[in-house]
C-alpha cells in the first residue's frame, strides 16, 4: 500500500511539475543548481583548507625547506590511488571535459564527477601540488547540473544551459565573484547569450555566490587598495604589458601541450608519479613558490613584499641583489609552467586557472620592475601585478571579458577596470596572432569536436557519422555476376551498390549509372563479374570523422552518397539528404530561444 501511494505521490509530483512550463521549470532548476554548485565550492574551500592544516600540522613548513621536496608527491600519490581504485576514471583537464560532454555525450556528466574533483584537487594541492582548484570545481558544478536536468528528465539544450549554471554558479562560489561566473559560461563554454540563458545564469550565479558569503564572509581573494589611480600617461605600459602577457601565454599552452604529450607516452602511471614527483620536487625546493596555488605570493607582491619569493629558498640571502631578482621572476614564470605540467602529467588532479593568475601576476610584477629602472619612469608595482594577471588570464583561457571582470571582483573594486580592458585585449590579439585556441579547446579542436558560437559549425559538432549513416544499400561480392547484380537492382530502390568480400572488407562500389548500358545484356550476365564493372569511390568516410571533414567530402567529390568505413570493413553509406534532414532539425531546436 505505502509503495503504491508513493508511486501516485510520485506521478501527481511530475504532473504539477510539468505543468508549470519550460521556461519556468529551468529558472527553478538553476536556482537548484546554483545553490548546490555554491554549497560544492565552500566545501572545495574548506576541504583544501583542511588538508592543509593538516600538512602543516605535520611538517611546520618555515622550519625545513627540504620537506618541500617530498610532500608534493605524497599527495599525487593519494590522489592517484584514490583515482585509479576509488573512481576508476579520469578526472584531469575539468573544462575540456565539460566542452567535450557538451559537444559529443549529450551534456552528460558522471555522478561521480559531483565530489571526486573536489577530493581529488584538495589532495593535489592541499599538499604542495603546483595547480589551481578552479577547473576541478567547474567540473563539479558542471556535473551539478548535468546530473540535475537529467534527472528531472530535460533535453539536451535545458541540460546545456543548466551545465553552464552550474559552471557560473562555481565560479561565483569560489572567488565570490558572479559577474566573472557568467562571463566564464559565455566566453570559455561558449554558451550562446540569449533572453533565454541570461536570466537563469544571473540566478545561479547570484545564488551560488550568496551561499559563499553567507558561510564563508565577505573577505575576497585578494585584500588590495589602489593607492596610485590608473594614469593616461602609463598607457603605452599597460600596452607592453599586454604583448608581453600574450606571449608567456603562448609559452604557457605550448609548453603544457608538449610535456602532458610526453607523459601520455609513458602507460605506466607510477612511472610518471616518481618522474613527475622528482621534477616537481626539485622545482620547489629551489623556488618554493611553486608550491600549491601560490596565493600567498600573488597576495605579497600586491603588498610591495617582493622578497617572500625568495622564502624559504637556498637563494634567500641574495635577495637584495636586484638581478637576481629579475632572473629568479623570469624562471619563476617558466617553471611555473613546468610545475603545473608535471604535477598533472604525474596523476594530479588541477586546473590552470591559479597557475595562469600566478604567472601573471609575476609578469605584471617583472615589466614594473624593468620599467622602473629607467629614471624617468614610476609606475606601481602592485598595479601592474594585478593587471598582469588579467592579461595572462585572457591569452591563456582566451577569454578577455571573463579576466577583467574576474580580477576587478576577486581584489572588490574597479579603480583599475581601463588598465585591465587595455592589458587583457592586447594580450588576446597578441596570442590570437599566434595561437587560435585556448588551452580548454586546443584539444577538442583538433579532433573537430569543439562547439562554438557559429552556430552552424556548432550544429556540425553536434552530428557524427553514426547518427546519419543509413545501412539498406544491398551489398554485393566482387566475384558474383552481373546476373547477380541486375537481381539485387530489381529488389533494391537505391542507385549504388557497396562492394563487399566475404569477410565484409570494402573494397569499392556499382553505380546504376555505370551498367545501364549493359545490364540488359543477358549474354553477358554470366560472363561478366562485378569485379571488372565496379569503380573506387570518389572519397570514403571513416565511422570517427569529424561532420565538418564530411562536409567537405561532400563538396569536394561533389557525391551524393560516400561509403563509411571502420577500418577497412563495410559500415554503411551517408548520404547528403540525410545529413541535411538530421542537421535541419538540429538547428531549429538549437536556435529556439
Amino acid at each position: 500500500m505505502l509503495r503504491d501511494g508513493f508511486k501516485i505521490s510520485l506521478s501527481r509530483f511530475w504532473a504539477i511539475f510539468r505543468s508549470l512550463g519550460e521556461r519556468r521549470i529551468t529558472l527553478i532548476l538553476s536556482f537548484v543548481v546554483g545553490l548546490l554548485s555554491g554549497v560544492a565550492g565552500v566545501a572545495l574551500k574548506n576541504t583544501l583548507h583542511g588538508v592543509r592544516n593538516f600538512v602543516n600540522g605535520l611538517v611546520p613548513m618555515d622550519t625545513a625547506s627540504l620537506l618541500y621536496f617530498g610532500l608534493p608527491a605524497i599527495g599525487i600519490l593519494l590522489t592517484l590511488l584514490f583515482v585509479r581504485y576509488l573512481i576508476k576514471d579520469d578526472l584531469s583537464h575539468g573544462v575540456t571535459k565539460v566542452l567535450y560532454s557538451i559537444s559529443r555525450q549529450g551534456s552528460k556528466l558522471k555522478a561521480h564527477h559531483m565530489f571526486s574533483s573536489i577530493f581529488g584537487s584538495a589532495l593535489t594541492i592541499g599538499f604542495g601540488g603546483s595547480v589551481g582548484a578552479e577547473a576541478p570545481i567547474v567540473l563539479t558544478g558542471s556535473a551539478i547540473g548535468s546530473n540535475v536536468g537529467n534527472f528531472f528528465r530535460m533535453n539536451y539544450k535545458t541540460r546545456t544551459l543548466l551545465i553552464g549554471c552550474g559552471a557560473a554558479g562555481a565560479i561565483a562560489s569560489i572567488f565570490k565573484a558572479p559577474i566573472a561566473g557568467i562571463v566564464f559560461t559565455l566566453e570559455v563554454l561558449m554558451l550562446d547569450l540569449t533572453t533565454a540563458s541570461i536570466v537563469p545564469l544571473l540566478i545561479s550565479a547570484v545564488t551560488a555566490s550568496s551561499v559563499s558569503y553567507f558561510l564563508m564572509g565577505r573577505n575576497v581573494v585578494f585584500a588590495y587598495d589602489v593607492i596610485r589611480p590608473f594614469a593616461l600617461h602609463n598607457i603605452p605600459w599597460f600596452v607592453l604589458l599586454g604583448i608581453f602577457c600574450g606571449l608567456v601565454s603562448l609559452y604557457f599552452i605550448r609548453t603544457i601541450w608538449r610535456i602532458e604529450k610526453r607523459f601520455k607516452q609513458t602507460r605506466s602511471p607510477y612511472k610518471k608519479w616518481i618522474a613527475g614527483t622528482l621534477i616537481l620536487g626539485a622545482l620547489i625546493f629551489v623556488f618554493p613558490p611553486l608550491f600549491g596555488e601560490g596565493y600567498d605570493v600573488l597576495q605579497a607582491l600586491l603588498d610591495g613584499r617582493s622578497e617572500y619569493i625568495f622564502h624559504n629558498s637556498p637563494l634567500y640571502d641574495f635577495q637584495n641583489n636586484y638581478w637576481l631578482l629579475i632572473g629568479s621572476l623570469f624562471l619563476i614564470i617558466a617553471l611555473k609552467t613546468v610545475a603545473t605540467a608535471v604535477t598533472n602529467g604525474a596523476g594530479g588532479v588541477g586546473g590552470i586557472f591559479a597557475p595562469s593568475l600566478f604567472i601573471g601576476g609575476i609578469s605584471g610584477f617583472l615589466v614594473a620592475k624593468l620599467i622602473n629602472q629607467f629614471n624617468f619612469i614610476d609606475v606601481s608595482e602592485s598595479n601592474f601585478a594585478l593587471v598582469g594577471m588579467a592579461g595572462t588570464m585572457a591569452g591563456v583561457m582566451h577569454a578577455p571579458f571573463m579576466a577583467i571582470f574576474l580580477i576587478a571582483e576577486i581584489t572588490g573594486g574597479y579603480a583599475l577596470f581601463v588598465p585591465l580592458m587595455i592589458t587583457s585585449t592586447i594580450a588576446y590579439l597578441t596570442i590570437m596572432y599566434f595561437e587560435p585556441h585556448s588551452i580548454y579547446t586546443k584539444r577538442l579542436a583538433m579532433r573537430g569536436e569543439l562547439i562554438t558560437h557559429h552556430k552552424d559549425k556548432a550544429v556540425l559538432t553536434l552530428l557524427n557519422v553514426s547518427k546519419v549513416i543509413e545501412t539498406d544499400f544491398l551489398p554485393i561480392e566482387p566475384t558474383e555476376t552481373l546476373g547477380s547484380l541486375v537481381k539485387k537492382v530489381s529488389q533494391s530502390r537505391r542507385n549504388v551498390f557497396p562492394v563487399v568480400t566475404t569477410d565484409g572488407k570494402f573494397v569499392g562500389i556499382v553505380m546504376l549509372d555505370d551498367i545501364r548500358p549493359i545490364m540488359f545484356d543477358a549474354s553477358r550476365y554470366d560472363t561478366t563479374t562485378v569485379q571488372e564493372i565496379m569503380n573506387l569511390p570518389p572519397e570514403i568516410i571513416t565511422i570517427n570523422e569529424s561532420m565538418e571533414s564530411v562536409m567537405n567530402k561532400f563538396e569536394y567529390s561533389k557525391a551524393w552518397n560516400l561509403p563509411v568505413v571502420e577500418g577497412d570493413k563495410y559500415v554503411g553509406f551517408v548520404s547528403k539528404s540525410k545529413i541535411f534532414s538530421v542537421y535541419r532539425n538540429l538547428l531549429i531546436e538549437f536556435s529556439e530561444e
